[in-house]
């Protein structure tokens, strides 16, 4: 066995969930799950199907997010992985939706942090280890901190 670091891409603005899925399906699923999550979302997804064709498909509302989204699942290369690219729209708003598909297995991240996925190549195939989400903690947060987040959260409406 290989382990890899593969490094996922992010445009500027947008948000990015990496999960695990087991069908062919996953593809329409994802994207209805998606456009129903939040009438403004743009996304892109790539789902790597694993028999078969073994090909990437795509699928989306967004051309740019689609080809990205597709360039890192083909860069993954991890058997029915699947990535999501979205903008104008927070992880939130989709996740629930998201775990909710039947064919969806596993989400292992959402973010719009820089993305590490750690990789495992055997004879076989690929597969996800696990994530590096971001970057480690500087300290704890102070009461500027607790202001700082409790601010955040309103203006973004989801607290009141």
């Amino acid at each position: 066995m290989e382990l890899e670091v593969v490094k996922l891409e992010t445009p500027e603005g947008c948000n990015l969930i990496l999960g695990q899925s087991h069908f062919i399906k996953t593809v329409e699923d994802l994207y209805e799950a998606m456009a129903s999550s939040t009438p403004t979302v743009k996304f892109g997804l790539a789902f790597c199907e694993s028999s078969g064709d073994r090909l990437v498909r795509v699928e989306g509302n967004d051309g740019n997010l689609e080809k990205v989204a597709a360039e890192n699942a083909l860069r993954l290369g991890c058997g029915h992985s699947f990535v999501i690219l979205m903008k104008e729209a927070f992880p939130i708003n989709a996740l629930n939706q998201i775990k909710m598909v039947e064919e969806v297995c596993t989400i292992h991240a959402a973010t719009a942090n820089p993305l590490e996925v750690i990789v495992a190549k055997t004879e076989q195939g690929r597969g996800i280890l696990g994530v590096v989400d971001g970057l480690p903690p500087l300290g704890v947060e102070d009461e500027d901190g607790v202001k700082w987040r409790k601010e955040i959260l309103r203006k973004f409406g989801y607290k009141t």
